[in-house]
Formats: structure tokens, sequence, C-alpha cells
């Protein structure tokens, strides 16, 4: 059987082999809570985008799929953020990285200790980044 030798085939099967070497344990219930508590996209804080997970270290650099390390994320920042380092692409982006950050730790602590988190926390932050974006065009 010929092997597909074309650049995809064989990132996808390098990616496949890291995959499956690396400790991915997110189940679908961390997900939800994840979700839940971030309320929206954790990079803009879009609440009626369709979410994405997305690895704030990145697969490529040695992240898992884990609650530590997963976050939601629209389409758009998703695909924007690649695998690039999280913190280089907020300020690449001209995004809040210090809210970023905090909510992170915030999401991150609640979600270790058991306890729901409340999905407006941060909400605020969410819309003083668009207002600034909105205004910096």
């Amino acid at each position: 059987m010929a092997v597909n030798q074309t650049r995809r085939a064989r990132a996808a099967r390098k990616r496949k082999r890291r995959m499956d070497a690396a400790d991915n344990d997110l189940t679908a219930a961390q997900w939800a809570a994840i979700q839940a508590a971030w309320g929206g996209c954790a990079y803009c804080g879009a609440v009626d985008a369709a979410l994405q997970k997305d690895c704030v270290l990145p697969l490529s650099r040695g992240g898992r799929y884990t609650v530590t390390n997963v976050v939601p994320a629209c389409r758009s920042c998703n695909a924007s953020k690649c695998n690039e380092e999280v913190t280089h692409w907020l300020r690449r982006k001209h995004l809040d990285e210090p809210a970023f950050l905090l909510r992170f730790y915030e999401v991150g602590k609640a979600l270790a200790e058991g306890r729901a988190l409340a999905p407006g926390l941060g909400r605020e932050t969410s819309q003083v980044r668009a207002s600034a974006r909105t205004l910096e065009s």
C-alpha cells in the first residue's frame, strides 16, 4: 500500500503520533464546566459564537488537552492564535493580557477545587477589550 507523502499527510501523521503519545485527559463534563466558567470566548469574550477547545500551551509545544491547559475560543481567535505562545499572541493582537491571565488562574483554581465559578466574572474586562479595539480602529 502506498503511503501518501504530501506535506499535509506527513504533518497529519506527526500530529497523530504526538496526540497518541500525550496524556489528554479532558472529559466532556470538564469541558462543559470550562465553557460554563468562561461564559464565552476566553480571548475576545464572544458569547454568541460556537466555541472550540484551544490549548493555552499549544500541542506543538508540548501542551495537552487537560483542564489546566484548555480554554474555550471562538473560531476566529483559535485560528489566529494557531500554535503561538498565548502571551505573545495577546500582545500582538492588543488584547488585555493581564485580565486573561488573571481569569485563567481564577477559572483553573476554581475547577481544581471543584467549585463553580460565575460566568459573569471577567465579562466586564471582555467588554472593555472590545471597546478598546473599536476605539483603536
